[in-house]
């Protein structure tokens, strides 16, 4: 028994899911002398300074730096990307910002092997195409560095079991770097819902609204990953910039878990549609196939008896929306098209009013602490909060507000819903990642700054 790892009991419990009864888990007790010691509230020792190794400095990876160039207590030594010019952009980045150029590294599309086997780094931060992400924080932890990577952290649940079994080993943070957990109206809810205004939350409702069909059309940079992906399978490849925050709302891996979903996904057109339009009806873009439903909603119950609606959609003309949405007893909150707020006793009966006095009030505190730093920085400031909070957590010592175990449940949809798809929308299980560990009450680390 001790032979077999713990998430082979899992698949064993959540294997033939063809209903919300699956047949059960074996019990703890069978499981309790396989496990590593757990990662929940772990902290690590605090570093004088961080020394980063950043593998993928594109455009997303190119911000990072520019962050973290700006944050005290860092230092950028390797830079790796398998396009030489993109390092020794990296490379004059950190020159200019008056500090020693650091190492390149791109020999081929394995050399982060090479950089991770340096002594002098402390964390691996990671920006690269989805398939990357898992062997490269498995590296970075294996030689003894915490992992900062970009969603989401895995595709399957074997590489979440990884990531988890690998934090957990070494003893090293393996981080999702998650923005949209910081955006300002996200945080001020989530500030709000922890100061109970809205009563005992009931439903969520979230999710990522993008027009990708140029970029995935795109012959160049993320088009032509991001392209094979929806080729190749089904279900939300994005639930992170959604569910992330809501998962904080709802107390997830704290007390709270995600149970079963159910994913459906629609007819797919939109792709096809774009390169008949744009690049003609006999064109090479207008003959590749694809498989990824233009529409994929997932319902999620979770163990405290609230539901959440994720909603991906890359492949229709809409504006960009994240669908934020949160139901009390008491109220509900919403951001998109524009935040609106309605709380019972306090706003006009049935009506919704805008949350800018609200906001004056309950703006979360880290945001009150590092709105003027974090000017000019991407996506509205949150990508430069997203760092420092990072650089923060290793320098200190403390929890950091992300661990492994909020990175796999939430990247977990990812297979989740392409599996409930292929069954016609039937129920299927999440498994659990802490070993019953997330009924512990632990305080989310982003409220106490």
């Amino acid at each position: 028994m001790n032979e077999i790892k713990r998430r082979d009991f899992l698949k064993i419990g959540t294997a033939g899911l063809s209903g919300v009864l699956a047949s059960k888990m074996l019990h703890h007790e069978a499981r309790a002398s396989l496990l590593q010691e757990s990662m929940m509230g772990y902290n690590a020792p605090p570093l004088e300074v961080v020394r980063i190794g950043f593998v993928g400095v594109g455009l997303q990876g190119t911000s990072h730096v520019e962050n973290l160039l700006k944050i005290k207590g860092t230092e950028v030594r390797a830079v790796c990307d398998i396009v030489e010019s993109k390092v020794q952009r990296a490379q004059e980045m950190c020159v200019r910002a008056g500090f020693k150029q650091p190492d390149g590294y791109s020999r081929s599309d394995t050399d982060y092997k090479r950089m991770c086997e340096r002594d002098d780094l402390d964390l691996v931060f990671i920006a690269t195409p989805w398939e990357w992400h898992v062997p490269m924080c498995l590296e970075a932890m294996k030689t003894a560095k915490h992992a900062a990577v970009e969603v989401p952290a895995a595709l399957t649940i074997e590489q979440c079991w990884q990531l988890v079994e690998s934090s957990e080993k070494t003893r090293k943070h393996c981080i999702m770097m998650e923005n949209c957990n910081y955006d300002k109206v996200e945080m001020m809810i989530l500030n709000m819902v922890k100061k109970g205004f809205f009563g005992e939350l009931l439903h969520a409702e979230c999710g990522y609204l993008h027009d990708l069909r140029d970029v995935k059309h795109d012959l160049e940079g993320e088009g032509l990953w991001r392209r094979k992906h929806a080729m190749q399978r089904n279900g939300d490849f994005y639930p992170t910039h959604g569910l992330g925050p809501v998962a904080q709302c709802l107390d997830i891996n704290r007390g709270n878990y995600f149970d079963y979903l159910v994913s459906v996904g629609t007819k797919t057109r939109g792709l096809h549609l774009y390169a008949i339009e744009k690049f003609g009806a006999e064109s090479p873009q207008a003959k590749e196939e694809f498989t990824l439903s233009d529409v994929v909603t997932t319902l999620i119950k979770t163990m405290n008896g609230e539901t959440i609606i994720v909603k991906h959609d890359t492949s229709s003309p809409r504006p960009y929306s994240r669908d934020i949405l949160i139901q009390g007893t008491k109220g509900i909150v919403r951001k998109y098209p524009e935040p609106k707020i309605y709380i019972e006793g306090k706003s006009k009966p049935h009506s919704w009013e805008p949350v800018d006095e609200y906001m004056k009030q309950y703006m979360h505190p880290i945001w009150v602490e590092l709105e003027e730093q974090s000017k000019g920085a991407g996506h509205g400031g949150m990508d430069f909060i997203e760092d420092f909070r990072l650089i923060n957590s290793l320098l200190k010592g403390v929890e950091p507000d992300m661990d492994v175990y909020d990175a796999a449940a939430i990247s977990a949809v990812v297979e989740l819903s392409g599996n409930s798809v292929s069954l016609n929308g039937e129920p299927v299980k999440f498994p659990d990642f802490t070993d019953g560990k997330w009924k512990m009450q632990r305080n989310l680390h982003v409220m106490e700054m």
